[in-house]
């Protein structure tokens, strides 16, 4: 008895000393600088690894007035569910557009892969009653389709559509919008912005011209911020793309199996932080041009002919641009005032109005049918948000008021839209696509090291 009674005590005071020696260690640890590098107990951290934290987007997006937080939160509280409601109304689902346009820098030589690349007609009896044609659609047109109406255009010309509008060109865009010749009505929702297999050297030529010849790659020491703003709002609008490329991706063509595909979209955008950055900032750039027109938008006459659909679309567009949330947290998305400032400023808004009216040129160069129209509307969408930001002074609304035509205000949204949908995916789908590639890589390096 007496042995054991002595065990019990080695035991005991052996715990105590071992407990001693690790409450020692811990006080030890949390002595030491803070700059140190940290090794968590057992492996264990709530702490992101450093390779992981240099894409993690936090603080103030650079150049404008809202964190990353922010926006993420607005957008899928707020901006997301009213914009997507928004975009299927009647009046945003129709966009005019010039698809056939030679192109003024070389011959196209582009040819799509897939067949969904096209756009061609719908039968008349898929649009409401202002939108129909006067004459009658031929069998031919009907079997355009080909059982797929994603690939379906309207053409339609009605004026009651434009009831309330004025037609005005866009200084920031290369087309003549007040010119309806050759126009075609596009049904949005059955044209979905997705992959189309149009790649190659023609698709390169479009990215290449656009960010060599008229918008090249900034530094800090270079170029002037309104030089830096053009850059980050053409590498957003491109992120954007690449994201509902890989959104939208034919996985399998035998089978015709479309859906994500988290490899492309971490390889052309996520593994660029630079390019989601560019992502937020052109997100809010649009954004504060919705808000800063919100007297021209809410008082816009919204008509096609529906009277329930038209009354929804004037709510959303209310709900759009007066939600308390987006008030409170964002008011001033981007600050347009402190650009052109200085002698130089007219001559350099001049200087970079041209090289963006080549960039919208270079959209009749794209050999895809619906990556032109998709490239036309978003283009025209951010040349709307240009016109609306740098063409109106507000402290002199009375002799430059602002003035937009339907189809700038239909561009502008959609843009809007689009941009709000990577956003939430990139959020979304961001960390999946991560850890594939972080398996991916450990795949290779065991492969190798073996």
């Amino acid at each position: 008895m007496k042995g054991a009674e002595v065990g019990r005590r080695r035991g005991w005071r052996w715990s105590c000393w071992a407990v001693g020696a690790l409450i020692a260690v811990l006080l030890a640890s949390a002595a030491t600088s803070r700059n140190s590098v940290k090794i968590p107990l057992f492996g264990i951290t709530n702490h992101i690894c450093r390779c992981a934290e240099s894409r993690k987007y936090t603080g103030v997006v650079e150049d404008c007035c809202c964190d990353y937080e922010t926006v993420d939160g607005l957008n899928k509280e707020v901006l997301h569910p009213i914009l997507q409601d928004l975009v299927t109304t009647p009046f945003f689902r129709y966009f005019k557009v010039k698809l056939w346009c030679d192109c003024p820098f070389w011959p196209d030589d582009g040819m799509c892969r897939l067949r969904d690349c096209s756009v061609c007609e719908c039968p008349e009896s898929e649009f409401p009653e202002p939108f129909k044609k006067p004459y009658h659609l031929s069998s031919d047109d009907l079997m355009c389709q080909e059982g797929k109406p994603q690939a379906a255009v309207d053409r339609t010309i009605d004026n009651k559509i434009f009831r309330g509008w004025i037609e005005v060109d866009n200084p920031w865009t290369n087309d003549d919008e007040t010119d309806i010749a050759e126009m075609t009505y596009v049904n949005l929702q059955l044209n979905p912005e997705r992959y189309t297999g149009y790649t190659g050297l023609s698709a390169r030529r479009i990215w290449e011209a656009v960010y060599s010849e008229n918008c090249p790659k900034y530094s800090s020491e270079e170029f002037c911020q309104e030089k830096r703003v053009l850059y980050k709002l053409i590498s957003g609008l491109h992120s954007s793309i690449s994201v509902h490329i890989a959104f939208d991706f034919l996985l399998d063509e035998a089978n015709n199996l479309w859906g994500v595909n988290l490899e492309l979209l971490y390889d052309r955008v996520l593994s660029h932080p630079e390019r989601v950055k560019n992502l937020y900032f052109v997100f809010l750039f649009v954004l504060r041009a919705v808000t800063k027109a919100t007297d021209f938008l809410e008082q816009a006459e919204y008509n096609t002919g529906n009277l329930e659909e038209d009354l929804k679309t004037q709510s959303l567009v209310r709900q759009l641009l007066y939600n308390h949330k987006l008030q409170a947290a964002c008011p001033i998305p981007f600050d347009e005032a402190k650009l052109w400032q200085g002698e130089s400023g007219p001559e350099l808004k001049q200087q970079i109005q041209a090289q963006f009216r080549n960039i919208s040129a270079l959209m009749d160069c794209v050999g895809c049918e619906k990556c032109r129209l998709w490239g036309k509307l978003q283009v025209l969408g951010l040349a709307t948000a240009l016109k609306i930001l740098f063409s109106v002074d507000n402290q002199n609304l009375i002799n430059q008021q602002l003035q937009l035509q339907r189809n700038e205000v239909i561009a502008l949204m959609n843009l809007l839209n689009r941009l709000s949908e990577s956003i939430k995916f990139v959020k979304e789908k961001g960390p999946d696509a991560e850890k594939i590639m972080e398996k991916r890589t450990h795949s290779t390096t065991t492969k190798s090291s073996l």
